[in-house]
């Protein structure tokens, strides 16, 4: 049986979940996050192995990729204890600095549970995935930067359920929410956070493709024999981690800032 967490992974994961809770109720996204990213990544595993090399390693989790999708989060969780105390309604006119963070926090797992449902599900359209940066140009599926419709709108439904959990979350918390403004904040900054991602893949990872194997590869595997690949987008410069880590705080800023458009 295929784990989803290697052990020290399991040990990163047991720590943030720890601080996230400790911090508040909402802290039970990233459980949200977890159970349903880890589905996305288990559906139909092999067939996304046989596309993308990186699939394979992507099935166990470790530290790294832990620390990327939660470590800003639980930052945001723990400041918003320690400077505002209990959680609390969003009301920028009342509390804009708990306000912010809260609206950090939605789009920190707004932002990962899109990215993972466009990447998993994304990859299984019978699309072809064209580069976020040259949108005229076709990619193999798993290249970094690729997109598609089916991807897309994937991040939407990522953000939502988020921000479904966040409005549940709340409720049982008794606190004030709007379900409506919740939902719509927590779809966009899925979208948005997706975006970003991509874009920074495209540009910051390298992509190659196995015309023989029919299967992509990023540069980041360290693979010996990549000189025999075709190079289809990007430079080597950041991991899937370092990716995924920089557009989560770009995004973490973002919904702070959009948060008073959406809630006042």
């Amino acid at each position: 049986r295929r784990r989803s967490l290697s052990k020290s992974g399991a040990a990163a994961a047991w720590i943030v979940g720890f601080l996230s809770v400790a911090a508040g109720l909402r802290g039970f996204i990233l459980l949200l996050f977890y159970i349903v990213g880890t589905a996305a990544t288990k559906f139909r595993h092999d067939e996304k192995a046989r596309i993308d090399a990186t699939a394979q390693a992507g099935a166990e989790r470790g530290p790294s990729q832990v620390l990327a999708c939660s470590a800003v989060g639980v930052v945001c969780s723990m400041w918003h204890a320690a400077a505002c105390g209990e959680e609390r309604e969003i009301n920028f006119k009342e509390d804009p600095l708990a306000s912010s963070l809260a609206c950090a926090i939605i789009s920190h797992y707004a932002t990962c549970l899109s990215d993972t449902l466009a990447s998993e599900m994304g990859m299984l359209t019978r699309h072809t995935p064209v580069l976020i940066t040259k949108p005229w140009v076709s990619v193999p599926a798993g290249t970094n930067g690729g997109i598609t419709l089916s991807g897309t709108l994937w991040s939407g439904v990522g953000g939502l359920i988020i921000a479904i959990g966040v409005v549940v979350l709340d409720t049982m918390s008794g606190i004030a929410v709007s379900p409506s403004r919740t939902m719509i904040f927590g779809t966009i900054c899925g979208l948005v956070g997706s975006f970003l991602d991509s874009l920074l893949g495209a540009i910051l990872q390298s992509s190659y493709y196995d015309d023989e194997k029919h299967v992509s590869h990023c540069g980041e595997e360290g693979n010996e024999s990549t000189s025999k690949l075709r190079h289809i987008s990007g430079i080597n410069i950041l991991t899937n981690a370092q990716v995924n880590f920089a557009s989560l705080i770009l995004t973490c800023a973002l919904g702070a800032l959009v948060g008073p458009l959406v809630y006042n």
